[in-house]
């Protein structure tokens, strides 16, 4: 029998305010409908219990800056939700279960290679870090993670941006119009995995029809040409017609249609914050359609108040979107240090504004061109109104011999000749090491 398994963590105490969109409410109606539905006894539902994940599990996705011990008093509710998706995706690897879909919170895909704190209420990735573990535990070679929430999952592209074995794809209402202000087509990916990152900006207004037609002319033909051997669905809704956040015009239905076509391995819970009028609905025509069951008698109660973008007036927009796409060719600067080793390195600034305690994280990135491998990542980090800096190392999974090497090179500079205030993580993804180190504590091991 193919069997779909369900995780529910609440955080019941965990909440950014008790008016907050972001809060435990989230999840309780969803029970509730799943409970009054009877979708719970049916025979292929499989339920597990959340799980603790290690801040060795947090790490090997994300640097927690300016070290992981500053974090650990807060981290309690994101580190089981991350706990409990790796907890779901290993019975998925173990065959244990066809697919599930793990619906914790808080949310995590706002939150990238390098976290100082929460930003768009998320603290830690929870795929992310999911997809490292099976990756570095299990072998598993090549990932897809399709992001259907109404923001663009900024942070998880961010880990994944030099990666050529994850491919990530984002739907999302139009960065112009909405946070993060990210998530345009000329976002393609790092020099070693250029067009491993497809995105896929939506005008407000798209419905049902127009998600549909996407999906089944875009992102399926993308999935089917990368074969990854597993699928995540970040699973944001926040499209929903009565979501307090975004203007988009998904219904119930056209959620379960989505899952149908993508049919992920894992669905992960995101964003949602029609806490009556949506998620019961759509979280039970989610799971409905990873079952096998048919969704489409699932009817939330109220209607929209305006009609969704026909189709065929979405029609020319997407094709010129496609066609932009596919004429974006790379273009990176070529820019190292004195003391970096070997190669040519790419150069890459950014900034990263945290809107939940309202302050600048200033980055500047550097990843070595290899024809090899994912390339040895260097970012330095610091936030604003603050003397600390920190930096990320990162010798990729399937390392070639040259970056691995400088990747220990940068991090034995680092500890040498780095100011006072410098810390750091060296994130050995090829061996699964992790060093943290400060000039206050030393190096230590997680």
């Amino acid at each position: 029998m193919k069997r779909t398994g369900i995780l529910f963590f609440p955080a019941f105490d965990w909440s950014l305010g008790d008016s907050h969109p972001e809060r435990e409410e989230r999840l309780l109606y969803t029970q509730e409908q799943l409970f009054e539905e009877g979708i719970l006894d049916l025979p292929q539902i499989k339920q597990y219990s959340p799980r603790l994940a290690s801040l060795h599990e947090a790490l090997r996705a994300q640097a927690l800056f300016p070290t992981p011990e500053v974090h650990i008093g807060s981290l309690d509710a994101h580190l089981i939700a991350a706990g409990s998706a790796i907890l779901l995706g290993e019975a998925r690897v173990r065959g244990e279960i066809s697919n599930g879909f793990v619906m914790a919170r808080p949310p995590g895909h706002h939150s990238g290679a390098t976290s100082w704190g929460n930003r768009g209420f998320c603290s830690l990735n929870n795929e992310a870090i999911l997809v490292n573990h099976l990756r570095a535990r299990f072998g598993t070679k090549k990932i897809a993670i399709v992001d259907t929430d109404v923001h663009h999952g900024d942070g998880t592209q961010d880990i994944f941006y030099h990666d050529p074995n994850v491919l990530f794809i984002s739907l999302h209402q139009d960065g112009r119009t909405l946070f993060p202000g990210s998530g345009f087509v000329n976002e393609k990916g790092g020099p070693n995995a250029w067009d491993q990152t497809l995105n896929i900006p939506l005008p407000p207004g798209t419905g049902d029809e127009g998600y549909h037609y996407v999906l089944e002319n875009w992102v399926l033909p993308r999935l089917q040409a990368f074969a990854p051997d597993l699928i995540i669905n970040s699973a944001g809704q926040d499209n929903h017609f009565t979501d307090p956040l975004a203007s988009m015009k998904l219904t119930a239905n056209g959620y379960g249609r989505i899952t149908e076509l993508l049919q992920p391995d894992l669905a992960v819970l995101e964003g949602g914050y029609s806490i009556e009028g949506a998620l019961p609905y759509v979280n039970l025509a989610i799971l409905l359609a990873l079952a096998g069951e048919d969704y489409h008698h699932v009817r939330e109660p109220q209607k929209p108040d305006s009609p969704a973008l026909p189709l065929a007036a979405l029609k020319p927009y997407f094709e010129a979107l496609k066609k932009q796409h596919e004429t974006i060719k790379p273009r990176f600067t070529i820019q190292g240090k004195a003391f970096f080793p070997q190669g040519t390195w790419i150069y890459s600034p950014r900034s990263v504004y945290y809107d939940t305690d309202g302050f600048e994280e200033t980055r500047h990135d550097y990843i070595r061109e290899c024809s090899h491998c994912g390339g040895t990542v260097y970012i330095e980090s610091s936030r604003s109104s603050s003397p600390q800096k920190s930096v990320l190392v990162r010798i990729p999974f399937q390392a070639c011999s040259e970056c691995e090497q400088a990747g220990y090179d940068l991090w034995d500079h680092l500890q040498h000749h780095s100011e006072a205030t410098t810390s750091g993580l060296l994130q050995n993804q090829l061996h699964d090491k992790l060093d943290v180190w400060s000039r206050k504590e030393g190096l230590r091991k997680f």
